[in-house]
């Protein structure tokens, strides 16, 4: 199919893809995109991030935010930590392994790039 964005769209759907094939041969992450666009905002942008900011940035309510750092805080991909000098915030961490998944993820994104760009 030869649509303007094809290869935009090619991009997406080869990523989606190798997620999927990575989530069954290796058990990683299975994460909705809603859930990958608050991990890439904790680990792309300058921290500190909390529940509130997070809420505010995506424009959805904080228990979104929390259910989905419930999921992420299950496979260590994030932590969460109160604020102490304000308890009513809570801090969003990094681990070592959220930076490696995300380290994954930018290769796969790379790689699936790459290949479009050499087949077009």
């Amino acid at each position: 199919m030869d649509l303007e964005h094809g290869p935009g769209l090619k991009l997406i759907h080869d990523l989606a893809m190798g997620l999927v094939h990575q989530t069954k041969a290796d058990g990683a992450p299975d994460f909705t995109l809603r859930q990958l666009s608050i991990l890439l905002t904790v680990y792309l942008e300058q921290p500190p991030h909390t529940v509130r900011g997070l809420a505010r940035k995506l424009g959805v309510t904080k228990p979104v935010i929390t259910r989905a750092l419930d999921a992420m805080g299950k496979q260590e991909i994030i932590a969460r930590r109160r604020d102490e000098a304000d308890r009513r915030n809570v801090v969003i961490q990094r681990t070592v392994k959220g930076a490696l998944y995300v380290e994954s993820l930018g290769d796969l994104i790379v790689e699936k790039a790459s290949n479009i760009s050499s087949r077009g």
